[in-house]
């Protein structure tokens, strides 16, 4: 279980699971449909800026009736007669089909008895009709016959068309759309009719593809009414690919009889005040039109129809939910690794843009290629994660950093301080830095004659005595590249090789030196501090230093209230008894000055002949099982003796 909770405190696994739980409020908001009208609108943008197709030839011609057309004709609804001679004067141009997109459900005098021959004598005329209860229905010549279609068009919230219906039933009988009745008289002179798929008999085939029908759940699509044989509608054609004509104009012989010839024809009014408008996903582009006539969007409907019935484009499939729930994790989980991974502001803000990019380029590549795949919630996904996962990071890092200076920052350099943050990952584990063997060398100095002094002074007077040894000895280890490790009394303990252990014996004979140095500054420091106690009437004192280089234990000890990092072991304890050696003769060096170092034949062996030795002799400290050679340092090298 304890392995399991250091794992989980791991950055990785924090960055995973804020991954993890991104991903679920995602999928919560989602699901609730809180983020449909977001999707929608994606959708909408990848309808917009796809390529269009825009036909030489256009297969639909529309016959729009204008405000102009309605005050020459000087009445609307157009009367049947006049109807009538329209549709004779198109029948006349061997059109493949026509729409009337005008209902019929009652005789607008006069010529209604025209209009029903015309009706009858042109089976590849249909006519509109709208399903249901409360519905209009057809003319009543075309009554139970194949040329009747409804034009019921399904508008989302917000009042955006983007579905087509090939058929409504409503349990007690059943239609063809209006767009699907003039689609399949245009195919049959290809020899092309609706048949059922192989695979799935409920499925309809036209030409080469399969229309499988429109679920509730669909592509951006939150339980949205599925009622009916449904499909995602492309608007793969430019707003201007269906030539308008006036009905004046035809009925004046002003168009090119040639133009209707083998096209489908779909009669209809554009006027504003016949409000037979709708918005499409075009709508929200500010250079287009706000919204589309009627017999615009049949048209993109029959055009798509009979572009898959032609094997030139593809229905919209859409992924599983599971396909789309990978997609969004795998996108939460890239972010969380963003998130992870970059520090710098700028490149975070740069990558992340980058990345929405990436999805938003990669979802209108899948969409002009039939393929609808989720934008906004791996977006989401994207960011959330990236940036809950560095706010999560950043503020462990922060902890982290301030639980590291507070162990290391009053002991050591700026500079190895900020070396031991950088270098973080090699010795913190869990948040705390983990225990470790390594190679130091550990100093340990004591004030020699502190007895007498802390008898003589008050205890005021006493801590600053002793405040002014220790702020000037730390800052000699500090400048030294050592760590103090502890103050115990009057005695400091140094590390020099911690916490980042060292890769190779050049570093470990640095770390040598770099103390032999330090207790040969700290004697010249303590010779300084002396002078200054005369002159204000104070006690001096001596210093002893002892030196030893080994394998030792360096972690942080103690409780979760309070940690300590130190080093342990019996190399440690070494450097502890050389400091308190005594003897006579090693008590101070050739200047008598009041302080000595002795180090061990380990030290001696690393620092080489960069320092003045002198072999004391072999000892057996107690508590030792063998004999250690003890030297003395006199001196610098370049030196013949200390100086102050």
């Amino acid at each position: 279980m304890q392995r399991i909770y250091r794992i989980l405190k791991t950055p990785i696994a924090s960055a995973f699971l804020a991954s993890l739980l991104v991903f679920l409020s995602v999928m919560i908001l989602r699901h609730t449909g809180s983020l449909e009208s977001l999707e929608l609108a994606a959708y909408d943008g990848c309808v917009a800026l796809q390529p269009k197709i825009s036909p030489v030839r256009p297969r639909i011609v529309l016959v729009g009736i204008t405000e102009n057309d309605i005050r020459r004709q000087g009445k609307w609804p157009l009367s049947d007669a006049v109807l009538a001679d329209l549709l004779k004067v198109l029948s006349r141009r061997n059109p493949r089909a026509i729409g009337v997109d005008i209902f019929r459900d009652l005789s607008v005098p006069p010529g209604q008895e025209a209009l029903d021959a015309t009706l009858v004598e042109n089976p590849n005329i249909i006519a509109v009709m709208k399903f249901g209860e409360g519905g209009i229905p057809g003319p009543p010549i075309l009554k139970d016959t194949e040329q009747l279609g409804f034009n019921d068009l399904l508008v989302d919230p917000g009042g955006i068309v983007r579905r087509g219906l090939l058929f409504l039933d409503d349990g007690k009988t059943s239609a063809h759309a209006f767009a699907l009745r003039l689609a399949l008289f245009y195919l049959q002179k290809d020899g092309i009719k609706p048949m059922a798929d192989d695979s799935h008999p409920e499925y309809i085939r036209l030409g080469p593809q399969t229309v499988r029908p429109f679920e509730a759940e669909d592509g951006p699509y939150i339980h949205a009414d599925a009622r009916g044989y449904q499909f995602l509608l492309d608007f793969k054609e430019d707003i201007q690919s269906f030539p308008i004509y006036s009905l004046t104009d035809l009925m004046n012989g002003k168009i090119d009889p040639g133009v209707v010839t083998d096209k489908i024809v779909i009669i209809g009014t554009v006027a504003q005040d016949a409000k037979d408008f709708f918005y499409t996903p075009y709508s929200k582009r500010l250079d287009a039109d706000q919204n589309i006539p009627g017999i615009v969007i049949h048209a993109h409907v029959i055009s798509q129809l009979l572009r898959w019935a032609l094997g030139e484009s593809s229905p919209i499939a859409t992924a599983s939910k599971t396909m789309e729930g990978a997609w969004i994790f795998l996108w939460c989980l890239l972010g969380g690794t963003l998130g992870f991974l970059v520090r710098s502001p700028w490149r975070f803000s740069l990558f992340a843009a980058a990345g929405v990019g990436v999805l938003w380029l990669g979802a209108c590549f899948a969409f002009y290629m039939a393929f609808w795949i989720p934008l906004v919630p791996p977006a989401m996904g994207w960011i959330g994660s990236a940036i809950i996962v560095t706010a999560h990071i950043s503020n462990q890092e922060k902890k982290q950093r301030a639980f590291l200076m507070q162990i290391f920052s009053m002991h050591v350099s700026p500079s190895l301080a900020e070396v031991i943050w950088q270098q973080r990952d090699q010795f913190l584990s869990g948040g705390r830095p983990k225990s470790q063997k390594l190679v130091a060398t550990i100093l340990f100095a004591d004030i020699k004659g502190f007895s007498p002094v802390a008898e003589e002074l008050d205890p005021i007077m006493l801590t600053e005595w002793l405040n002014t040894y220790m702020d000037k000895m730390t800052q000699v280890v500090m400048e030294n590249s050592g760590v103090v490790d502890d103050y115990a009394g009057d005695g400091i303990k140094a590390d020099f090789g911690t916490p980042l252990a060292r890769k190779n014996e050049d570093e470990i004979r640095l770390d040598a030196e770099n103390a032999v140095r330090c207790a040969l500054c700290m004697g010249e420091a303590m010779h300084g501090i002396n002078t200054s106690w005369k002159e204000q009437g104070l006690p001096t004192a001596g210093l002893r230093i002892g030196i030893h280089t080994g394998l030792v234990v360096a972690g942080t000890f103690g409780s979760s209230q309070r940690l300590k990092y130190t080093t342990i072991g019996n190399n440690v304890n070494i450097a502890s008894r050389l400091e308190s050696y005594d003897r006579e003769h090693a008590d101070s060096g050739p200047t008598k000055e009041p302080f000595r170092i002795l180090i061990s034949e380990a030290t001696k062996e690393y620092i080489g002949e960069q320092f003045v030795t002198r072999k004391i002799g072999e000892i057996r400290f107690k508590g030792q099982k063998r004999d250690i050679t003890v030297y003395s340092v006199l001196a610098w090298n370049r030196q013949n003796s200390f100086t102050a």
